[in-house]
């Protein structure tokens, strides 16, 4: 059973019932005004009826929605930071090139190592001619074998100055590349952290990097309801920044220990964005749903309001406005209705309509007689 509830800015009417004024009118005027009581109107859509039924249960999570991949990108070489290619906000493709770092020594040292490769391969193929002379002396009896073995181990060497003078070219070349700053993998960037024509070091952050494709929610459950959960159940959220809306997505991790401290074992939940409908930075509360159902007594979701920790409901008895502290236990997102577990009776009616009013108020339900009875619930 649901209830058909509309969105409203307010009760829709609020007035001043004056008591007494009976009989042959000799009390006086002052009199009635001192007694008066009041009263508000309500549309019988915002009064809503306590029905006992069962919902399916679910572990409740709050937090930050937050880009699931996120880099930091670091200058990896001392430099001054120029050719700044990219902003907030832009989107980047794997490998694109975010900025250069001007770095000459770095570049210097590169080019040496190239020259260096390139002495060392002819001083190799220097070594191998003078080699094959040797051989050939050697074969004749022209060469002893002392001079023979000398020239071996200088041909020998020449191939190990060549393998080390490669090996540094291999660093340099890496160092040099690491003058240009790229992006990780496919995304946009959320930060830039420098400006062009900043000396910066090793380690000193340059960009953040991130791909919202996917959003997730690092949440704590109490070490009891952490039992049955594990990843690929699925999550309903809702976020404030959009109201009324539910979103779907699944458990990806569920950590294997608990807290000592706090008693609470931490939960990542993940949230497909493919079309880039959220950014990352919203609050979210989200559900997950264990399969599980628990029968009690249901109200509207906007029918339960807070002050601080204490959840309460405005419950009519008497046609009178009455807070009635309440514990609430399982909330169905979609259906917009929550569990109460204590504080009211099936059958009782409660405001569902936002808005404020006071302990006692007369509350009046527009259309209704006066003998008529709770409004039932529609289907939607």
């Amino acid at each position: 059973m649901t209830w058909r509830h509309r969105q409203v800015y307010g009760l829709l009417a609020a007035g001043v019932v004056l008591a007494g004024c009976a009989g042959g009118g000799s009390q006086a005027a002052g009199a009635g005004a001192e007694n008066a009581v009041a009263a508000v109107t309500l549309d019988a859509a915002d009064v809503a009826v306590a029905e006992r039924e069962s919902v399916a249960a679910g572990v409740v999570v709050t937090g930050t929605l937050l880009p699931y991949r996120q880099a930091e990108v670091r200058a990896q070489v001392p430099g001054v930071l120029v050719s700044v290619q990219v902003d907030r906000g832009d989107a980047v493709r794997a490998g694109q090139v975010l900025a250069r770092i001007e770095a000459e020594g770095i570049r210097g040292q590169a080019a040496s190592a190239q020259a260096g490769v390139a002495a060392a391969e002819a001083n190799l193929a220097l070594a191998a001619r003078q080699l094959e002379s040797a051989r050939k002396l050697y074969e004749a009896g022209a060469m002893s074998e002392i001079e023979f073995r000398q020239a071996q181990a200088a041909h020998e060497a020449a191939q190990a100055q060549l393998e080390a003078a490669r090996a540094q070219a291999v660093g340099a070349d890496e160092q040099a590349r690491r003058t240009t700053v790229v992006a990780p993998f496919a995304g946009e960037v959320s930060k830039r952290h420098a400006n062009e024509g900043e000396a910066v070091n090793i380690g000193q952050p340059l960009f953040t990097v991130v791909d919202a494709r996917i959003l997730e929610l690092a949440g704590q459950v109490p070490v009891n309801r952490a039992a049955g959960l594990r990843p690929g159940l699925p999550v309903e959220f809702t976020v404030d920044a959009m109201p009324g809306r539910v979103l779907t997505g699944k458990v990806a991790r569920v950590e294997p220990t608990a807290d000592p401290a706090t008693g609470q074992v931490g939960v990542y939940v993940q949230l497909p964005n493919h079309n880039r409908a959220l950014v990352g930075g919203l609050f979210a509360t989200g559900r997950i749903l264990t399969g599980e159902r628990q029968d009690g007594v249901v109200v509207p979701s906007s029918a339960v309001r807070r002050d601080g920790d204490q959840p309460y409901v405005w419950a009519i008895r008497n046609d009178r406005a009455v807070r009635q502290p309440v514990t609430i236990g399982a909330e169905d997102l979609r259906r917009g209705v929550v569990q109460v577990l204590s504080g009211l009776e099936p059958g009782e009616r409660v405001i569902a309509a936002p808005g404020t009013i006071e302990e006692g108020t007369l509350v009046r339900i527009a259309g209704a007689s006066p003998a008529a009875a709770s409004p039932v619930p529609q289907e939607r």
